[in-house]
């Protein structure tokens, strides 16, 4: 019964992603979470901290102490936003961008260890990806 469940084939393709990718980030002192928030300040400087959490679906409380990781280790700068000190947004620090280029072989490695090609990734990406829209919709999370 297990095995017939899509819950339990999402899950369970997320743990083995998460030993995949363990040791490939242990090599640039990064979890899986922390190179997430690190690719997504890449693609968008100076979030705040509620923007990057909608943007990676975590609760502030979730993605603060990572964040706090992430500036001790000198990844990322936090600083209160000038226009509303209520705000903090973050940015990359030159380091932070250093341990993204070396770690620019990431991708390249988990396409490697999935056996599928780049193609039918895309393909699967957009499956789930539409899947868990649909899910938060029908929670009431949209």
């Amino acid at each position: 019964m297990l095995d017939h469940a899509v819950c339990f084939a999402v899950y369970s393709a997320g743990l083995a992603f998460n030993r995949v990718y363990k040791p490939i980030l242990d090599q640039f002192g990064l979890t899986y979470p922390q190179y997430l928030v690190l690719i997504a300040l890449w693609q968008a400087e100076g979030q705040t901290v509620s923007e990057l959490g909608e943007h990676l679906f975590l609760e502030s409380n979730t993605l603060t102490p990572l964040l706090k990781r992430l500036e001790a280790a000198g990844f990322v700068k936090r600083v209160r936003d000038k226009a509303d000190e209520r705000q903090v947004r973050i940015s990359l620090t030159d380091e932070g961008r250093r341990v993204l280029e070396e770690s620019s072989c990431v991708p390249q490695q988990i396409l490697e260890a999935t056996g599928y090609s780049v193609e039918e990734l895309a393909a699967l990406r957009h499956s789930l990806s539409g899947l868990r829209d649909n899910l938060r919709a029908s929670a009431g999370q949209a």
